[in-house]
């Protein structure tokens, strides 16, 4: 179930099932984008979207490594070359280590109590910096990843991709992660 803040939001939320109908990039494009879309909050709300993300990064990652498999076969055709699936699978997993070790400061971010002495206050910038720097990380992985499938620039498979859909101008405007 999605969480209330989201349902404000005009995009759609991807799912892994989702991505599996999307050629490579797409599905590297879409979860950009769901990850741009949906901010992770240092809440209980962060930590289930941290999750979501998790397991979108996880799905992509498997898939791409599948799809490098299928590259070094020679009876296969891929969309990329399978030196650039296996260079993206890299990153994805890159982005998932980070956004995997984000949910440490989450955690202990979403159990604070309201009414907390300084010196715990003072504790909970540091953890906010270190969420800051993982999930930044990530999305510089998440931003290599699509530039090792871009770069690539084979023509998508004959599958019909579903393209993401694109924020609208009524969404809130994006921080840096």
């Amino acid at each position: 179930m999605t969480p209330p803040q989201h349902r404000r939001h005009s995009i759609h939320p991807y799912e892994p099932i989702d991505l599996d109908d999307l050629d490579p990039l797409a599905a590297v494009d879409a979860v950009i984008t769901d990850v741009h879309e949906f901010r992770i909050p240092g809440d209980a709300n962060g930590l289930f979207t941290a999750a979501r993300h998790v397991s979108l990064l996880c799905h992509l990652a498997a898939r791409m490594a599948a799809e490098t498999e299928c590259g070094l076969r020679p009876s296969v055709k891929t969309s990329p070359p399978a030196a650039a699936l296996g260079q993206t699978s890299e990153h994805l997993g890159r982005a998932v280590a980070h956004y995997t070790q984000a949910l440490t400061p989450l955690v202990t971010l979403a159990t604070r109590g309201s009414q907390v002495p300084l010196s715990q206050q003072l504790d909970g910038i540091e953890e906010h910096r270190r969420l800051r720097v993982h999930l930044h990380d990530g999305a510089q992985a998440l931003a290599a990843a699509r530039d090792c499938l871009h770069a690539a620039g084979r023509p998508t498979p004959a599958r019909t991709p579903i393209a993401p859909h694109a924020p609208s101008a009524s969404a809130h405007p994006r921080t840096r992660p």
